[in-house]
């Protein structure tokens, strides 16, 4: 297989994989996802950010359906997303998700923890997973702790975990849901490390982050939100340096001058 190199702020493909059209959703009176229109292309990588309470995260988990909506379609290659069952859980498979906490399982080693969905959904030879995991747990850099538990493990190992545990299923598209928010600050940079790498490597993947150095150099395309619209949308450079809306200019002066 040839590698694509992607530039970094490379406009939306012809090739769309992910695919947002007029997504409502409220919670109770709060409408926190407004008329959203969306489309990630294959290999793109799109930075969400925006005041709290924009509908980030709720955006994101709505690609997943860990979220549903209450009106508008969502498209996962070319499929609408199902309501649940088997092809529910396929299309999670399909969609790998890496939250602020890490949502291993205890009881189970860090290896066990990357082979379970392998042989579990994706139905896989247990020997063959667990040279992947193991595999999977070197590229994230904690080959040396596949034996331990999660909770001898520090955030940044475990959050590394969870990423290897995510692209042991051959997803599709990733989602990071602020993966640094809840780790120590030398613990940042070790997760972003390894999202860099899968950037580079063309993966297809939304975060929704804070670190707005990683926006500026992984993402192809930055999302700006607030109360629950994309208010405005530009490669980082454009974004960063000459926003447009107030709404950014407002936030983006308040975070970059701290």
């Amino acid at each position: 297989m040839t590698e694509v190199s992607v530039t970094k702020d490379a406009a939306p493909a012809a090739d769309p994989l992910v695919v947002l059209e007029n997504v409502n959703k409220h919670f109770g009176a709060l409408h926190v996802l407004q008329d959203i229109d969306l489309t990630i292309a294959r290999g793109e990588v799109v930075v969400v950010i925006g005041p709290s309470g924009s509908g980030k995260s709720t955006l994101c988990r709505t690609i997943n359906r860990l979220e549903t909506v209450d009106s508008g379609t969502i498209r996962i290659d070319g499929r609408p997303l199902p309501a649940e069952g088997r092809e529910l859980a396929r299309l999670r498979a399909d969609v790998g998700m890496v939250f602020q906490s890490f949502n291993l399982f205890a009881h189970k080693t860090v290896l066990e923890n990357v082979v379970l969905g392998q042989v579990k959904v994706r139905r896989a030879d247990k020997k063959a997973a667990e040279q992947k995991a193991r595999a999977l747990l070197e590229r994230v850099g904690v080959g040396n702790q596949a034996d331990k538990y999660p909770a001898q493990l520090s955030g940044g190992q475990q959050q590394r975990v969870a990423i290897a545990r995510a692209l042991a299923m051959d997803p599709k598209v990733m989602l990071f849901d602020e993966p640094t928010s809840a780790l120590d600050p030398e613990m940042i940079n070790e997760v972003l490390e390894v999202m860099q790498q899968l950037a580079r490597d063309g993966m297809t993947m939304v975060c929704v982050t804070h670190e707005m150095g990683f926006a500026r150099s992984a993402a192809n395309r930055v999302l700006f939100m607030a109360d629950g619209r994309i208010v405005e949308q530009a490669s980082p450079e454009e974004f960063f340096t000459n926003p447009k809306s107030d709404r950014a200019k407002d936030f983006l002066s308040k975070i970059l001058h701290h």
